[in-house]
């Protein structure tokens, strides 16, 4: 995921992730920490998308019926 959301800052006008860290009300150091150990939580992940405009989607799909849960 940090993979992902660096790409993601690059294509908002490279925003840093000091600026993406102050958006989300966190501090930088604990943004770098959290991407450091690609340790994000979901509610953390949906709301990276919203303050980067994107869509967040997570979940299973199954793979004997195509069932998106």
């Amino acid at each position: 995921m940090t993979e992902k959301i660096r790409i993601l800052l690059v294509k908002r006008n490279n925003m840093s992730e000091a600026e993406l860290a102050r958006k989300l009300g966190i501090s930088p150091q604990n943004l770098n920490n959290k991407m450091k150990r690609d340790n994000f939580t979901e509610a953390d992940l949906a709301k990276i998308a919203e303050v980067l405009n994107c869509d967040f989607e997570a979940g299973f799909r199954m793979k004997d019926t195509g069932e998106y849960i």
